[in-house]
Order: C-alpha cells, then structure tokens, then sequence
C-alpha cells in the first residue's frame, strides 16, 4: 500500500486539475483534502507495521548504465516515516482549511490541484531510496512553489515573487546536483543504503577532500531550498502565495526538505565535521539576522516569514554541532506552530478584508475569539515557555549547541529573546487596544468557519502537547525522539566516533540553561507587554522609521545590493547580448538575401534572347568538357 502515499494526492491533482472548471466547489474540496487525509491514514499503518528494521520497496527499475543502476523505489526507516507523518499530517489540516479560505476564489480547482502536486512531489522527495528519487521530488516541490506563490498572477509581484523563489532555488539546485554526480563518481550509486555502507566502511578519513566537496555541495543545495544565507531572500517574498500556501510550503514541508536531506546524508556529514562547522555557522548567522528583521516587520505574514527563517537556522545550528535528532524535533514542533500561526493570520486576514498591516488591526480578540486563543498557543510555543513544544525542542538544541561552543550558545539565547519579543509584538499589536482599522472593516469582522478554525484547534494541542515526544531524562522523560532516530545513527558514529563522544551535560547545568532560556524569553515578553500593551505604542509609519531600525525595516537592504551586484548587470548583459545577437543574425540574414538577390541579378544577363549567342555558348561548352576529359587522362 506504500504506492498509495504518494499516488492519492497525484490522482487528486489528475482530477482537481483536468475538470477544475466543470468539478463543483464542493466536491474539488472534499476530492483535495480527501486524498491527502488517506495519504495520512496510510502513514499511520505503516508506522504501526514499522518494525523497527528499514525497508527498501523498488517500484520498477529505471535507470540502468553500465554498473550504475538507479531503480525507483522507496525507503521506509524512522526517518521517512517522522517526515511522513508531518507531511500528510498538516498537509491534511492545510488542505482542509483551504476550502474555506479559498472559496470564493474562482481559481478554487487549480489551487486544489496545485496543492495535491505539491504534496505527490514531497512525498516522493521523502520516500525515495536514492538521491536521484529525492531530486525528483525536490524539483517538483520547486516547480510546485512557483506555481502556487504567483497563483494570483493577475498581479506583477506576484509572478515577480514567485519566478525570484524559483532562480533562487535553481540555483542551490545546480550544486545539489553536483552533489550527485560526484556521488555517483564516488561510489558508483545513489542508493542510501549502498552510498552510506561504503561511506562507512573506514574507506575514508576524517575531512577527506572528496567528503568535504560532497557534503559542500549538497549543502549549496539545502542554502536554497531551506532559505540560508545567502539564498534566504526568496521566502519572505513568497508570502505573495495564498495564505495556505505559506504555512504549507514555508512551514511545514518544502523549506525542510535542506535538513531533511542534510539528516539522510549524515554518515556523509559525521565524515567532514568541517562542512558541519559551515554548516553551524551559516545557520546561527541566518538565526540572528533574521530575527533582527522580524523585529520591525509590519506585514503579519512578513514577521512569520522572516521567523520562519530565523527557526531554520536553528534547526542548521543544531546540525552543525551534530545534534541530528534535535533539528529533527526542532522540525517537527515547528511544523505544528509555524502552520497554526500562519493559518491563524491567514484568519486575521480573512477578517480584515485583506488586510496585512498590523499598524491597521488591534482589538481583534474580540471579535476573532478562537483565532486569538490559538494564535496565543503558537506564539507561547514559538517563544520557548515551558511546558509548550517549542520549548522542549529549542532547549535540546540550545544544551547540544552550550557543550559544543559557549559563545555559540550566548548568540542562540541572543536569537531566542528576539523571536519572543517580536512574536509577543505581533500578537498585542493584532489582538489588543483599540481596533485601527476602516468602519467597513470594522463592520464585517468576524470569526473564519469552522473548516478554518477546526485545523487551528487541532494545530494548537499538537503545538501544546508535540514537545511531549522528546522530554528529557532531566524533566523525567525518556528521550523517545532521539531513542526512536538512533539506528539512523549508527554508521556515522562508526565513520566518525569522535563526533559523538561529547559528555553528557549534568542535571544542574540543563537547569540553568533551562532556567536562562525560559528567563530571557520572558523578559522579552515582558518588555513587548510595557510597550504595546501599558503604553499602547504602535509602530510607526514607515516615513517616521530612521536610523537602526530603518536599516532593519529594510532587510539590512540585501535585496537591494542583490539587484545592483546581480540583477541590473545580469539585465544589461542581456541587453547588450539582446542587441549584439539582433545585429548578428540581421547581418547573417539580410546580407545572404542581398548577396543571392545580386548573383540572380547577374545571372539573369545571360539570357540574352539571341540563338548565335545561345550557339556559341555550347560550343564552349563542349570545348570545356573535351578539354576536362583530356586533362583527366
């Protein structure tokens, strides 16, 4: 039944796509959302069968050269399966929520059938047994992207947006395909469980050239796909997209396709501990900047983009140290907040007839109680107050990140106090005072339906209670997450044992560091509730920005020195080709007509009309071809 996970969203999008003009509004829901919830069902049978030992089901061979086979097949370990149950999980909800969000929108069918594409090429990207299946499926969720964040392409930035996130991603694409290549040069296959035995098997030093360009390349690749520095800037404009694209390509799936790929690889990985360290410090720099944007961001799905990136980096910094299960929780828990948070102010929006300035909203909770009350449960989860998920998750990674650099770590908590005032000034300036927006606005507020806010319920227990599956030993836990993922583990800690031979932090010290994270993110909060709560400040118009915060307001104005280094030279040499090649094949075209139209010209005198002359030619002729022969002999 395996082949049923990834081909029920592809039949949905085969119907959804070919009759969304003649398929009613309410089937097109029911067929979208239908598939996706039995690709779910599915998963969760073949979690229950699981067990225990990895399995690699071929489809059909595909690909055959030589010694290089490639069949198309799939790999069901814990791994696969965690991301399984994310992806049809609260692709599901997503799908769901959808059909309220999207109903009046006469593009209802597609956006259906975009969606279930979406999530066949995600499944695939996670199932495949090889890295040529993953490729598959990591250029379809591309493909998928772009169509989904310009689906509103009657508007020029919004194709803008949408064509910027897809050259962006093409071109981490080129160096995850590189990768491949020198894998298959390498070890002469793409398959996993081939790839990462040889990797293993002592054939290869610690930082071995060939390991470090590998690792190299496929990181280029996860850059893009997972929105680090310096390919970041595509995501934050890709909330263009309907909102229901945003929470689930930009929080629960496509942007973690990078770690995703980089915890596959991590035999590849624990061998090159000097990629990781790249690694590492690419993410903590991204975590950082990032939040640094989201503080004086006033468009609600911009300050969740920009959070989204700055959690990624997160789960990237807990990778470079090696903590692999921890980026993998990390991956989870964020999935459920950042989604409800995103469906949450896809709500708000829905309410506030388009409106995305939060400078126009305040007072909401009244008018949007459930919308609040969940959007109150991601922002407390995201912010890592205890006992919600992300505070589990953050903490793992910020402990892993504390034995490995303590400077590292200073900067994380640094991160950490960002994300809890920014997220905590998003919620008291939507929710709280005095409402700001128009008398219409006013006048037509009111809670989503329940297809909306059923998904934002369920998405705000999972964010409550989701960091319950890796509670530490120190809280009285068991650690079932990182027991769970261990087998995945096991040829890197043979490849390279160092790398794991960190000691154990002792009872007091996870305390403390409990104790610090949980204590700053609460300063921050408090210091959010003093400014936009008792002192009822609201951001400033943009005219009105200067300094520091300007340049924040701004994006540190990266994508202005992009479009003067890349874009406008990029556009001139193009131009001047452009021109170039016009002169060229106008020259090549027109001087051939000219040249023809004169030989013609001239040829056309010999025929004079007169029979001595046409007599004497003949003759000449003949003396001609007597005179060949001759010299031939």
């Amino acid at each position: 039944m395996l082949i049923l996970i990834p081909l029920l969203p592809l039949l949905g999008f085969a119907i959804n796509g070919i009759g969304f003009r003649k398929v009613p509004k309410s089937l097109v829901g029911i067929i979208g959302s239908g598939v996706a919830l039995g690709a779910f069902i599915i998963s969760i049978l073949a979690w229950n069968s699981f067990n225990g030992t990895p399995q690699v089901v071929k489809i059909f061979d595909w690909i055959s050269i030589g010694t290089l086979n490639i069949p198309f097949s799939f790999q069901i370990d814990q791994l696969s399966l965690l991301m399984l149950m994310i992806v049809t999980g609260v692709g599901s909800l997503i799908h769901i929520y959808s059909i309220g969000y999207m109903h009046h929108d006469e593009g209802f069918g597609k956006f259906f059938a975009f969606l279930n594409l979406f999530l066949f090429f995600m499944l695939l990207l996670v199932m495949g047994s090889n890295y040529v299946v993953m490729f598959i499926g990591w250029e379809g969720v591309g493909l998928c992207s772009y169509l989904l964040i310009g689906f509103w392409n009657k508007v020029t930035n919004y194709n803008n947006a949408a064509r910027k996130a897809f050259i962006m991603n093409r071109i981490g694409d080129l160096g995850f395909l590189l990768g491949i290549f020198m894998i298959i040069s390498t070890f002469g296959s793409v398959e996993y469980t081939e790839v990462f035995a040889k990797a293993a098997n002592g054939s290869f030093a610690v930082n071995d050239a060939v390991m470090v360009t590998i690792t190299m390349l496929l990181f280029v690749g996860a850059m893009g796909k997972s929105a680090q520095i310096p390919l970041y800037t595509w995501l934050p404009d890709a909330m263009a997209g309907p909102t229901p694209v945003s929470a689930l390509i930009h929080a629960a799936t496509m942007v973690t396709a990078g770690i995703y790929m980089v915890i596959r690889s991590n035999v590849l990985y624990s061998l090159a501990p000097s990629t990781l360290a790249l690694v590492g410090g690419i993410g903590l720099a991204t975590a950082l900047m990032a939040a640094s944007i989201g503080l004086f961001q006033n468009d609600i799905k911009k300050v969740l983009a920009y959070s989204t990136v700055s959690q990624l980096g997160y789960m990237f910094l807990a990778l470079g140290v090696g903590a692999y299960a921890s980026a993998m929780f990390h991956v989870m828990t964020h999935a459920f907040f950042k989604a409800l948070l995103f469906l949450g102010a896809g709500s708000v929006i829905h309410a506030m007839s388009d409106e995305q300035d939060i400078r126009n909203m305040g007072g909401l909770r009244k008018h949007l109680p459930v919308t609040f009350w969940t959007f109150v449960v991601g922002t407390v989860a995201i912010a890592g107050i205890f006992p919600l998920s992300g505070f589990f998750s953050k903490d793992e990674i910020l402990a892993h990140v504390f034995e490995h650099n303590k400077l590292m770590w200073g900067l994380g908590i640094l991160g950490a106090v960002m994300t809890a005032f920014y997220m905590f000034r998003l919620l008291f300036v939507t929710f709280f005072g005095e409402f700001r927006g128009t008398h219409e606005q006013a006048h037509h507020l009111h809670e989503s339906p329940i297809t909306m806010t059923l998904p934002l319920m369920v998405l705000a227990v999972l964010s409550a209670v989701g960091g319950l599956m890796n509670v530490p030993h120190v809280l009285g836990g068991s650690n079932w997450l990182s027991h769970f993922m261990e087998p995945l583990f096991a040829q890197a800690k043979q490849a390279n044992p160092a790398l794991f031979a960190g000691g154990h932090l002792d009872h007091s010290t996870e305390y403390m560091l409990m104790g610090v994270s949980v204590g700053v993110a609460i300063g921050a909060i408090l210091v959010a509730y003093n400014l936009f709560i008792s002192k009822k400040t609201v951001p400033a118009a943009d005219k009105d920005v200067t300094g520091v915060a300007k340049v924040l307001q701004n994006k540190y104005y990266v994508d202005e020195l992009y479009e003067s280094v890349f874009v406008n030279p990029m556009r001139k040499l193009s131009d001047v080709l452009h021109s170039f090649g016009e002169f060229l094949i106008d020259l090549v075209v027109n001087g051939t007509g000219r040249l023809v139209q004169w030989l013609s010209g001239q040829a056309r005198l010999v025929q004079t009309g007169e029979t001595g002359f046409y007599v004497f030619a003949m003759v000449l002729g003949i003396l001609a071809i007597m005179a060949w022969n001759f010299l031939l002999k």
